[in-house]
C-alpha cells in the first residue's frame, strides 16, 4: 500500500438551466486536491486544510470531505483504520461551482483509492452525496455526480441515486463567469417558491427532454432551443449583478444557452467551440469590470473523467 496518494475533484455546473437538482456537468478546472496518507493512530484525522481561510472545520463529522470518507469507512467496517487527510481548497466558496461537492468527492474518492477497496465510483456516490448534504442541507447529486463520475450527469431520482451519463457532442465547450460576490446555497434555495404552474412545468419538462435528445443526437440547434429555464432562473437572477446584460451579450454571440450555475453567483454559457467561449468570457469580464466587480473566467470542455488520482 502506498504511504500517501493525491486525488483531484473538479468543480461542476449544476442545474444546466433546465434540470434543477437533476442535471450537472464537470469542468476541468478549478477543483480541490485531497491527500490521503497512512495515519499514526486509529481512525480518520484531518491534519491540514489549505486555501480555506479558516472557514472549514477540522472535525471529521462536520467537514464535507471528512464526513463523506467517514461514511465510506463505516460501510467498510474500517473506522479504526489509521488515516490522515489533507484538504487543499483550490476553488472559491459560495461560487455556485460545487465547492462542497468537490471536497466531498475528493474525500471519499481519495480514501477509496488509498484502501484499494475495489468499489467503483458509482458504488461510492452515495457517501459523497451524504458528505455534501451536511454543507447545504439537501440530498442531491447534480454537483457530486459529475464531480465524481465526470461528464454530463442526469439524475432520474436523487433518493435512489439512479443516474445516467449523457453523451457529449463533439465541440461542446463551457465558459463560466464567476463574479466575486457570495451567494450561499441555503439562502439561494430559500427564496424559491414551493409551487409552480402547470404551464411552467410543461414548458420546463419539454425543454429538459429536448435538451437530452439533443445531447444524444449532437443536435446543437435543438439544444439551443431547449436551454431555457422558466422556473428557477427568473427567481434567482436578481441576486446576480448584470445577469441579464451578460446573458443578452452571450446569446448575441451565438451560444447555445446561458443561465446560472447552481445557486449562483457564477453564470455559464454552453458553446459550440472554444473561440466562442473565450469571446463571451472576455466580454462578460468587461461588463462586470464596468460595475467594479472582480470576475474570474473559467474556460473548459466537459470534463469526461471527473475525480482522478495523480
Amino acid at each position: 500500500m502506498a504511504k500517501a496518494i493525491k486525488v483531484f475533484a473538479p468543480a461542476s455546473v449544476a442545474n444546466v438551466a433546465v434540470g434543477f437538482d437533476i442535471l450537472g456537468f464537470a469542468l476541468e478546472k478549478p477543483g480541490d486536491e485531497i491527500i490521503i496518507r497512512e495515519g499514526k493512530e486509529p481512525g480518520l484525522k484531518i491534519t491540514e486544510i489549505r486555501g480555506a481561510q479558516g472557514k472549514l472545520p477540522y472535525d471529521v463529522m462536520k467537514n464535507t470531505a471528512g464526513y463523506a470518507a467517514h461514511r465510506l469507512l463505516a460501510h467498510l467496517g474500517a473506522l479504526d483504520v489509521p488515516l490522515e487527510m489533507e484538504i487543499h481548497k483550490k476553488m472559491p466558496f459560495g461560487s455556485g461551482l460545487g465547492s462542497s461537492a468537490a471536497s466531498a468527492v475528493g474525500g471519499v474518492f481519495g480514501v477509496n483509492e488509498f484502501l484499494k477497496t475495489g468499489l467503483s465510483k458509482l458504488d461510492i456516490l452515495r457517501y459523497a452525496v451524504e458528505g455534501e448534504e451536511i454543507a447545504d442541507g439537501a440530498f442531491h447529486a447534480d454537483n457530486v455526480g459529475p464531480a465524481l463520475l465526470g461528464g454530463m450527469v442526469l439524475i432520474r431520482d436523487n433518493e435512489t441515486l439512479d443516474v445516467k451519463k449523457l453523451p457529449i457532442p463533439r465541440g461542446l465547450f463551457a465558459v463560466v463567469i464567476y463574479p466575486h460576490i457570495e451567494i450561499l446555497t441555503r439562502e439561494s434555495r430559500g427564496i424559491l417558491k414551493p409551487e409552480i404552474s402547470f404551464k411552467s412545468a410543461i414548458t420546463q419538462t419539454g425543454n429538459l427532454a429536448a435538451f437530452v435528445a439533443g445531447m444524444y443526437t449532437s443536435d446543437f440547434e435543438l439544444m439551443g432551443r431547449s436551454l431555457r429555464d422558466v422556473i428557477v432562473e427568473p427567481q434567482r437572477a436578481h441576486l446576480i449583478p448584470n445577469f441579464y446584460d451578460v446573458k443578452e451579450m452571450a446569446l448575441s454571440q451565438g451560444c447555445l444557452g446561458f443561465s446560472i450555475s447552481g445557486a449562483g453567483p457564477s453564470m455559464f454559457a454552453l458553446c459550440t467551440d472554444s473561440m466562442m467561449a473565450e469571446e463571451i468570457g472576455n466580454r462578460a469580464a468587461a461588463i462586470m469590470k464596468a460595475s467594479k466587480i472582480e470576475t474570474d473566467i473559467f474556460l473548459s470542455p466537459i470534463n469526461l473523467e471527473g475525480a482522478y488520482r495523480f
